[in-house]
Parts: structure tokens; sequence; C-alpha cells
């Protein structure tokens, strides 16, 4: 049995691809409530009739922006998923080929419908006719793709779907700070205290390089709350495309592997239930897979079976340093290969070391502060360009 490195690499890689999608779709929102603070800054006596039709305006346009906002990035959120999908299954194609003795195999591809995303993000299951639902026998003919009717019965663990999270996001915080704003005025608090409490110490220009997780801290009541959602959902919906795509890809070569792990060492703030099935094996179609709640970052890797290379190499499995022990973690064979610790954490190399060397940290306590920790980013074109073959 081996488990190619690349997969752990890459679902780190993939946190940083959900903090640049995060970053984006935050501080759109955080341009709109910017936005309302400074017009709220141009009132002089908000208590005057011309000044509180001015601010019952403003709010107005409030609601409608956070609309446009909901629908621009639920569309956003679709291209992407979607371009994240063709992405990972040629990603695991190509690991898995890699990982076999030349000519052995060929592994098959999976087909990515063009509506896959869309589905996911757009199709409430809840609202389908439950004549039109895939059947068992339907799905087990379509093991090998990812059609619209599989990305319907995707959903975030709530059951919500994101074109409804992200709507819900809109409307709640509409009415948050329009409630705020009005209450604040009929208490005679001043209009600069308002605007300031609502954007914290978010400012134009200033936080559109600002990681998401940097803008949520910084901004005000009226950011804060919402910012932490929208990371939630997208970190969510990378992990569940992710985990998707990569036991379709799996399970379309079960000549090539028949068990997949689960390893919840990626997940920053592993729960009581990722812990427990962190490196069990099970069988596809069988076993529990990722995302099981809000945040979680753990991921399955497939456990590769070849009987000449079993004989070959007993109790042992490849790395990109040649053949480790089958029982050493990845953080652990990560702390013994410092050049591959520059390819997998890049700048984050050094922190890796020191929480280990000087906070006795071990491997893998080091490596779950980081990924918690880390703000880097990674665009579609920065993976395609660090896995070239996974086009």
């Amino acid at each position: 049995m081996s488990i190619p490195e690349s997969f752990y690499r890459e679902a780190i890689d993939l946190n940083r691809f959900s903090n640049r999608i995060s970053r984006q779709i935050v501080t759109n929102y955080n341009n709109i409530i910017l936005d309302l603070t400074y017009k709220l800054g141009t009132l002089d006596e908000v208590t005057a009739p011309a000044s509180k039709a001015r601010v019952r305006s403003m709010l107005l346009q409030l609601k409608e922006s956070l609309e446009g906002w909901s629908v621009k990035n639920t569309a956003y959120m679709t291209d992407q998923l979607q371009s994240l999908a063709l992405f990972q299954s040629d990603f695991v194609r190509n690991e898995l080929q890699k990982a076999l003795p030349v000519g052995a195999v060929n592994v098959n591809s999976v087909q990515i419908s063009s509506d896959f995303a869309r589905s996911l993000v757009y199709t409430d299951p809840t609202q389908i006719n439950v004549l039109t639902l895939p059947t068992l026998e339907s799905q087990v003919n379509r093991t090998f793709s990812l059609t619209a009717a599989k990305g319907s019965t995707i959903t975030l663990p709530n059951g919500k779907v994101i074109e409804k999270a992200f709507r819900g996001i809109a409307v709640s915080q509409a009415e948050l700070i329009t409630r705020q704003v009005t209450v604040g005025i009929e208490e005679g608090e001043s209009i600069t205290k308002i605007a300031r409490r609502l954007r914290g110490r978010l400012q134009f220009g200033k936080n559109q390089k600002m990681t998401a997780r940097a803008q949520a801290l910084a901004g005000g009541t009226g950011m804060r709350l919402s910012n932490k959602q929208v990371m939630t959902i997208v970190r969510t919906s990378v992990n569940q495309v992710q985990n998707t795509t990569s036991q379709a890809v799996y399970a379309a070569n079960q000549n090539v592997t028949q068990k997949y792990e689960y390893v919840s060492v990626l997940d920053g703030n592993t729960t009581a239930l990722c812990g427990s099935l962190d490196g069990k094996t099970f069988k596809y179609g069988e076993g529990p897979m990722p995302p099981q709640h809000f945040n979680c970052r753990s991921t399955t890797v497939p456990v590769i079976d070849d009987d000449e290379l079993r004989k070959m190499f007993p109790d042992t499995r490849p790395s990109s340093v040649g053949r480790v022990s089958q029982d050493e973690s990845y953080p652990d064979w990560l702390k013994k290969n410092p050049s591959m610790q520059t390819q997998a954490l890049g700048n984050k190399k050094p922190f890796f070391n020191y929480l280990i060397k000087t906070k006795n940290k071990s491997p893998r306590e080091a490596l779950r502060q980081i990924i918690r920790d880390d703000g880097t980013e990674l665009s579609l074109t920065d993976l395609i360009k660090k896995y070239p073959k996974a086009i």
C-alpha cells in the first residue's frame, strides 16, 4: 500500500486557494460597508428631516448593494468551483499515474459536466421533486462522471446551498446595519461614532491586500460576522469539491486503488470526529467523507495497491525522496526533509521548524498551527503552475 506525498501537499495548497477566494469575496463585501460609512460621514445634523431622508436612502442603497454582492459573488464561486473540479480531476489522475510503474496501467479520467458546480451552488435539493432526484441505479452508472444531478445532491453541512447562504448573509447584515444606524441616531449617538463602529479599523484601498482573516479581525460590527461566515462557506465548499472530485477519480480506478485513507492532520482545529477517523482506511462508497462539519479541512488520499511494489518494497511506500516506512506520517516525513518543507510550506518553513525545536511541538501539531494561521494565497493559475501536469 502506498500514498503519494503530493496528495498531502496539494491539500495544503487548496487551503491557500480558499484563502484567495475568501479575500476576494470579503473585500467586495467590506467595500460596500465602507462606502456606507463614508457617506454617513458627510452628514452634519442627522436629526434634520432632510438628513433623515438621506440616511433612509443610504440604507436602502446598502440593501440593494448587498443583494448585488450576493448575486455577483455566488456566480464567482460557481466559476471557481467548476475550475477546481476540472483541476482536481486531472491532478488526481496524473498523480495516480506517476505513482505506478511505467506502463503498468492507464489511469481512467472522470468527465466533469459543464453545469456540475452551478448545480452544486444554486440547486436546493429540498426544492426538487423527489421523482427528479438521481436514482441509485443512475448514480452507479454515473460513478465515473460528475453531473449536474450529482451537484444537486451536495449541500453545506447545515443543508443550505451556497446561493442561499450568501443571500442570507446579505439580508441579515442589511437588517443588522440598518438597525444599528437607526437606533444609534435615535439614542443621540454621533454619526462619526456609528460609522467607526461599523467599519472598525478598515479603510478603502488599505484592505485590498489584507487577508480575509485580517480584514475580519480589523473590521467593525458591520463586517466581522459576515467575513467569518464567508470564509467558512468558501473553505467548506472547496473541501467538498476537492473530495467529491477525488473520490470520483478513485472510484474510476479501482484496479489501482480500492481503499482511501481519511486524513485529518490538515484540519487546523481538528474535531473529535475527524480526529477519530485520522489514518483509518475505507473502501470506496463505504466510509465517511469530508467535510463533516463547517471549516473542515480534512481530506482523503488514495491507498495504492500494487502486488509487484509490495513484493519489492515490503512495509514501505514511495515519497519524493525515496522509500519511507509505511507507518511514517506526513508531518514526521516533512520534518526529516527540509527540501520538501520549502515546496510544501513556502515562507512558513522557518516557523514550522521553530515550533518543533523551540516550542517543543510535534510535527503534526506544528503543521496544524501553520495551516490554521496561514494566510498565504494561491490562485487557480498558481495551482496549475505548481502542478503543471494537472491540466
